[in-house]
């Protein structure tokens, strides 16, 4: 027999408040300023206690500098070089939609990474010591970021029979490998409008919506598939009996965004502090070097299940591939961190 968690089919509406049908608060948007406002205060927090070389003035600044050309900036265009890189080489413009969606937390570190090292430039602080607390504070962003990920009901996990397994309605827009080489709709067309007629006791005018938004999507030269599905989902969200009868279409799924928040994000913060505020003092890059190693270990063993969101690369995901470098970076910043560290002993010892 499943369990409760088992029968869940996720209906969660990705806006905190809603205007238009289009236009609101984003549960997404809250992760990023949660993000931001919480490594504000850790970080505050962190100048108070001798741990980083900030001044108490320099924090917004900081902040504000990672948070656009580092996150939003890095994690776009991480976004289109690491997994739409023919699309953004065709229309290059395409990295400007943000709210057609599209981060790539890589991307992200990345981008933090090289805004960091402009930031110590301009200041003339430490570019590693200035990571180092940066990288301590990054997994609260990481964690508030995946939940907001389940919240949307994207980047789901693999098909399964754990006991912890969910339905996302998001599934219906995937596209499988079709006998000839190309790709098909895991759930035709055909199939969802064929449900929608099925269910016309529970969802009177089901139907007529589906037609009217797979005509309008037609005319205006788009794929009638996500038009269909739009309409789907927005049921299933708001109508509970066909919501069920959705579910009966739609494969039991690993939650991999709450397995990515809790190690990406909550376990990875508990030990980066735990090393922060043991060694306050602890020779600049291995808090940054630690955490590249931790990051790609967890991101490695996490994408185990979650369902691959493009191309595999010599048999792994995307993730775990881009993954492997980071632990590269990240041993090259603890070697970086022991000679300086060492060459600066010696110095004062002379």
């Amino acid at each position: 027999m499943p369990t409760l968690l088992a029968f869940y089919i996720h209906h969660l509406d990705p806006f905190a408040i809603r205007f238009s049908e289009t236009f609101g608060v984003r549960w997404y948007g809250i992760a990023y300023v949660a993000g931001f406002v919480a490594a504000y205060f850790l970080l505050r927090w962190f100048i108070r206690i001798g741990a980083c070389d900030l001044k108490q003035s320099q924090v917004a600044d900081f902040i504000t500098i990672c948070a656009i050309f580092g996150v939003m900036l890095g994690g776009r265009l991480g976004y289109m070089l690491l997994y739409r890189y023919d699309e953004f080489i065709a229309h290059p413009l395409t990295v400007f939609d943000i709210m057609g969606g599209g981060m790539a937390s890589h991307g992200g570190i990345a981008g933090l990474v090289i805004a960091t090292w402009f930031y110590a430039r301009y200041t003339k602080l430490s570019w590693t010591g200035l990571g180092d607390n940066l990288v301590t504070v990054a997994p609260v962003g990481l964690f508030f970021g995946r939940i907001a990920n389940f919240i949307n009901g994207e980047l789901y996990g693999r098909i399964t029979n754990s006991r912890l397994a969910m339905k996302f309605p998001d599934e219906l827009t995937e596209l499988i490998p079709s006998g000839d080489g190309g790709t098909i709709w895991r759930f035709p067309t055909d199939q969802l409008h064929s449900l929608a007629e099925r269910a016309s006791d529970i969802a009177p005018g089901l139907v007529a919506k589906i037609d009217a938004a797979s005509a309008q999507a037609l005319a205006n030269g788009y794929e009638a598939h996500y038009a269909v599905v739009d309409i789907i989902q927005k049921t299933s969200q708001e109508n509970p009996a066909f919501r069920e009868m959705l579910g009966t279409i739609l494969n039991p799924r690993h939650p991999s965004q709450l397995y990515e928040a809790l190690v990406e994000g909550l376990l990875l913060f508990v030990v980066m502090l735990a090393v922060r505020l043991r060694w306050k003092k602890a020779w600049h890059g291995i808090l940054t070097g630690l955490f590249f190693i931790l990051y790609a270990v967890g991101r490695i063993s996490v994408e185990n299940f979650r369902e691959p969101d493009a191309e595999r690369i010599l048999g792994i995901t995307r993730g775990q591939f881009y993954s492997l470098f980071m632990i590269a970076v990240g041993i090259a910043f603890l070697a970086y961190a022991v000679v300086t560290g060492r060459r600066a002993a010696k110095e004062r010892s002379e």
